[in-house]
Parts: C-alpha cells; sequence; structure tokens
C-alpha cells in the first residue's frame, strides 16, 4: 500500500522526473532497473513505509469488518422483506391456497354451500332454500364451482336470492375466486353484508368491475375478461364505536389478480337500500351499527361463477389494512 508524499510507479517505460499536480516529486522507478539494482530508492521506500502501510491495513481490515457487518445486516433486512413478500404473494391471485389460519368458505362441493351459506333474508327474498344455486364442472380448471344464476333473481332482481354465510365477520382477511361466462354478466361480493365490491363485465366506471361501488374506481384495470378466473383479495377492517357512536369508518385495501387496486380505502356507507344488505335503510344507509356481518354473494340472474373462497379473521387495531 502506497501512501503520503512518495508515489511508486512500477512500469515499463517513462520519464524518470515528473511532479505530481500538487507540485510534489514523483518518484519513477523502471521495472528492469528494479531488477538490475538495489542502489534506485526502492528499498528505502519499503523500509520508510512498511510501518505505515501494515499500520494502515489494520485500519482498513477494522473498517472492512464493520461495513461488512452492516451490509449483512441490510441483506439480511431485504432478504426478509422479500420472503414476506414472497408469502404474501403466493397467497393472492387465481388459485391462492388456503392459509392455515383460514377457514374455507367454498370449496366447490354442494355439501359445503349448503353447510356454511344460506339466503339473505332481506325484504326482497324471493328464493327458498334448500339454496338453488348450481354446483357446476369448473370451464376452464379441474374441480367444480358454483353458478350465481339462481331462477329467483331473474331480471337482475339483486336481493331476491343473495347468499350469505351463516358465519358472520368483524375484521377479516378474503379471498374470492370468480368467473363471468358472459359479456355484461353482474354478481357482486359484499364485506359484511354491507358493502360491495362489484363485479360486472365492460362497465368501468363507480358500479363497474372493481369499484368500491359508488365511492373508488380501482386504480389499475387487473380484470381478466369473461371466461377467465378471476380473484379479489381484501383486507378488511370494520367500523369502530364507542358509547355506541361511530367513531371509524370501515376501512378496506384490495388486491385484483394480484395487483393492488384499492389501497386503505375509508368506505362511507352502504349503497343500493334495504335490498342491499344490512343498514341498507338505515339512515339512506348512513346509519352504520355495531353490528358483525357475513359475507354475502349476489344473484343478478346472469352466470357468475365462483370457487376457492376461504377467510380467515383479523383483529386489525391499528387504523390500517395492510396486507400481513
Amino acid at each position: 500500500m502506497l501512501l503520503y508524499t512518495d508515489i511508486f510507479l512500477l512500469r515499463i517505460a517513462g520519464q524518470e522526473n515528473q511532479t505530481a499536480k500538487d507540485g510534489q516529486k514523483v518518484n519513477i522507478f523502471h521495472f528492469d532497473d528494479l531488477v538490475k539494482s538495489k542502489n534506485n530508492g526502492f528499498e528505502e521506500f519499503l523500509n520508510e513505509n512498511f510501518m505505515i502501510s501494515m499500520y494502515s491495513f489494520q485500519i482498513i481490515r477494522l473498517f472492512g469488518s464493520i461495513l461488512l457487518k452492516k451490509a449483512m445486516k441490510n441483506l439480511l433486512l431485504l432478504l426478509l422483506i422479500f420472503l414476506i413478500h414472497t408469502h404474501v404473494s403466493a397467497q393472492m391471485g387465481v388459485g391462492a391456497k388456503k392459509p392455515a389460519k383460514a377457514q374455507m368458505l367454498f370449496d366447490g362441493s354442494k355439501e359445503m354451500l349448503h353447510e356454511k351459506w344460506t339466503y339473505w333474508k332481506g325484504p326482497r327474498l324471493k328464493a327458498e332454500l334448500p339454496i338453488k344455486w348450481q354446483i357446476v364442472k369448473d370451464p376452464v380448471d379441474e374441480g367444480f364451482a358454483m353458478n350465481s344464476n339462481d331462477p329467483a333473481a331473474a331480471g337482475g332482481l339483486y336481493g331476491a336470492a343473495d347468499i350469505v354465510t351463516k358465519q358472520e365477520f368483524r375484521d377479516f382477511r378474503l379471498h374470492v375466486e370468480f368467473l363471468v361466462q358472459n359479456e355484461g354478466g353482474n354478481s357482486g361480493v359484499y364485506l359484511q353484508n354491507r358493502y360491495e365490491i362489484q363485479i360486472l363485465d365492460g362497465d368501468y366506471g363507480l358500479h363497474g368491475m372493481a369499484a368500491i361501488i359508488n365511492e373508488h374506481l380501482p386504480t389499475v384495470q387487473a380484470y381478466n375478461g369473461t371466461g377467465k378466473w378471476n380473484a379479489y383479495d381484501i383486507m378488511f377492517r370494520a367500523a369502530r364505536f364507542k358509547n355506541g357512536q361511530l367513531t371509524e369508518k370501515a376501512r378496506v385495501t384490495v388486491y385484483f389478480n394480484g395487483q393492488k387496486i384499492h389501497e386503505d380505502k375509508e368506505i362511507q356507507q352502504v349503497w343500493g337500500g334495504p335490498n342491499s344488505g344490512l343498514d341498507g335503510g338505515n339512515d339512506g344507509g348512513k346509519g352504520i351499527t355495531d353490528l358483525p356481518g357475513g359475507i354475502k354473494l349476489q344473484a343478478e340472474g346472469h352466470d357468475v361463477l365462483y370457487r376457492n373462497i376461504w377467510i380467515r379473521e383479523m383483529k386489525l387495531n391499528k387504523k390500517s389494512t395492510d396486507f400481513r
């Protein structure tokens, strides 16, 4: 290691007397001179600088060790972030597997449909148990799905044959896969039987595909189109109350086919009136009550299929719906 005022240039040819930019003398040693003679200043150079070089080496090694430890720490942090992201991503999108702590709401079987779902008993209910949603062969993959085209909802009569989970929820992480068979196909996923994430082919407005209905447009159009499976991955935080008074409105983050389309959006009210869901008839949908609600799927007389629906109950104490 060469330090301070002496600059050692090992070269085969060159001029012997050069001056550095700062005015210092530059000693140039030709390679053949070093071989032929010891009286060219080379030994003196080594003697004067060897101890300095060794000391500098120790300092550099110490700092190198510190920098290496810091780099390793940063690398481990980046690796942890990557693994968390990979883990979360593996549980999103079409075909996502149910995590160990989640429960299956629909696995393609008629048994689970009747075990975990029922008709929502709203003011417009026309259907009668048992549920008339048909179990059909998956048109794309192996397995089965259920078709929301209940005869009682013909003509788009929402609320007449909607199905809802028997279990009710507050905070949760939900995965739903759906396939719209024909152009204009219409259905919807209701969170807590209140707030609709729309399914409507061909419409991309506030009442269209992937909108938090009448309030928030998706930031990305991730719809795969008719005849293909799509997936909503949803983190939902229920409204909060204190002494019976609403203090915090419901919040939601939604991924559509693995792409984030709604990030921690606040939901203002229930839309669609009393036929739409819980609290729809309270103060024009603004009178939210402190009651849990089920996951509801809408029947509007269209061939919209569902499969692979699972949910994990959460406790989201922080005012956030970030995926974890």
